[in-house]
């Protein structure tokens, strides 16, 4: 299905959902992105879910806001626990109002738990939408960015980034993922190692913030410059795979089979795992190919 932005008039009203689940987006960084539907949501909200509670309160006081919500901590950690009497509250005909530090919840934030017992439950869900790390980030690249995939934060160990980054190789949409401002020369190195050295990129940081800053380049480019370190929160977009990059190397694909052979795999198994990293790829042809390789 097709989807089209709506046409008509604009919905100018400011009713708030009762008896529902609101989840509202809060500013990364700069008060003015805070929507008049966040102040109404922060306003009437029956009870707050926050991921951190102080800074939901510190929020209110600069938007000058009076919070007469119950406010509870909704992260990572107790989310499970949480859940089940948020959706209680909502069902009693409470507004229960679910935001995150900054940006959008549920975007590789918590929230996720609660929009999906509510639906499960028949419960009302509504968002207010408004800031984003990722669709900032994706404006600001000033990469081919019309398709695209989040992939959330980057793997924090070598051995699993590496294999996340290979996943990438022939990928046609462009990519956006977090990641720590420790780990993010380490990340971009291990980019230049698995995507190559020429492979555009954006690295964009303290979005909205006074010192917001965006580095575009190759993947080689950004590597030499994240080696005298960042800071801030750090958002990365890397452009898709070529035409030319995405088509796979049969030789390439061949000396991968052999690797998972030589460990003790059988070769029609290491052919399938091979293939199903890469579009077009037959498992005969690959199969056909190793054999005669070994002829």
């Amino acid at each position: 299905m097709t989807m089209h932005e709506p046409s008509g008039e604009l919905d100018t009203s400011q009713t708030p959902i009762r008896g529902g689940i609101v989840v509202a987006a809060t500013p990364l960084g700069n008060l003015g992105d805070a929507t008049d539907r966040l102040r109404m949501g922060l306003a009437q909200a029956d009870v707050i879910a926050a991921e951190d509670t102080r800074r939901l309160r510190q929020l209110a006081n600069a938007l000058g806001v009076e919070l007469r919500a119950k406010v509870v901590s909704n992260f990572d950690h107790n989310e499970a626990e949480r859940t089940e009497g948020l959706i209680a509250q909502a069902k009693a005909g409470r507004m229960v109002l679910v935001v995150s530090d900054a940006g959008m919840p549920v975007v590789s934030d918590p929230g996720l738990a609660i929009v999906q017992a509510a639906h499960d439950a028949d419960v009302p869900v509504t968002c207010h939408p408004g800031p984003s790390a990722v669709t900032t980030a994706l404006v600001l690249s000033g990469l081919n960015v019309g398709h695209f995939a989040f992939d959330g934060f980057a793997p924090r160990k070598q051995g699993a980034r590496r294999a996340w980054l290979e996943t990438l190789r022939t990928e046609r949409r462009a990519v956006c993922f977090f990641e720590s401002p420790h780990r993010l020369d380490k990340t971009l190195a291990d980019a230049v190692a698995v995507l190559g050295p020429d492979r555009r990129a954006a690295v964009c940081r303290e979005l909205t913030k006074l010192h917001e800053e965006v580095r575009r380049g190759t993947l080689a480019e950004l590597a030499a410059w994240a080696v005298d370190g960042a800071r801030g929160e750090i958002t990365v977009v890397i452009e898709g795979a070529s035409a030319a990059d995405a088509a796979p190397d049969l030789a390439e694909l061949v000396s991968q089979v052999q690797e998972l052979v030589g460990q003790g795999m059988r070769m029609k198994a290491a052919c399938r795992q091979v293939a199903a990293g890469f579009a077009g790829v037959s498992v005969n042809e690959l199969y056909d190919a190793t054999i005669a390789e070994k002829s």
